[in-house]
């Protein structure tokens, strides 16, 4: 069983116990679903001020909802669109303090205000993304932005993409 409490809300306190509770929660695990599955779990709720976690994962042009915490959400996204869609256009994470002010953001939630994305990586090639979505206006900053790369960068380094599709 695991049990994760965060004590403290100082990112820079925060983020390090994290990514040791990761290498801790997917140890000896490779299989791409129970990871990813795990991983959103584990980020929603020790994240303070999210309301969705989750993969989407490339498949062909399209994105498709793979393992999230949270209400229901878009089921496919097309590459360039919304935030996610276009993550994986640009290839690089996009953080965005306010999603009304994001052009041609999709809203999924109509409570959430801001929003990260981070690429997925996979033997150089982006297999999806992880999403991170908040209540508050300019939840994420830079800051997040270093620790999830780091976070994804484990988790990618630590699972067996073999078989993802």
């Amino acid at each position: 069983m695991f049990s994760f409490e965060i004590t403290t809300h100082n990112r820079k306190d925060q983020y390090p116990l994290i990514l040791k509770q990761l290498q801790h929660l997917i140890e000896g695990e490779t299989d791409w679903l129970a990871n990813l599955s795990n991983s959103a779990a584990h980020l929603f709720h020790t994240l303070g001020q999210v309301n969705w976690v989750g993969f989407y994962l490339l498949k062909q042009d399209q994105l498709v909802l793979g393992p999230f915490q949270g209400k229901p959400a878009c089921v496919r996204i097309p590459v360039g669109k919304g935030v996610c869609g276009t993550t994986v256009a640009e290839n690089k994470t996009i953080l965005v303090p306010d999603v009304h002010q994001f052009p041609g953001h999709i809203a999924c939630d109509s409570e959430t205000n801001s929003e990260i994305v981070i690429p997925l990586r996979a033997q150089g090639e982006i297999i999806g993304v992880l999403d991170l979505d908040s209540p508050e206006l300019e939840r994420f900053n830079e800051e997040d932005q270093a620790y999830l790369e780091q976070y994804v960068e484990y988790l990618i380094n630590h699972t067996d993409w073999s078989r993802f599709h």
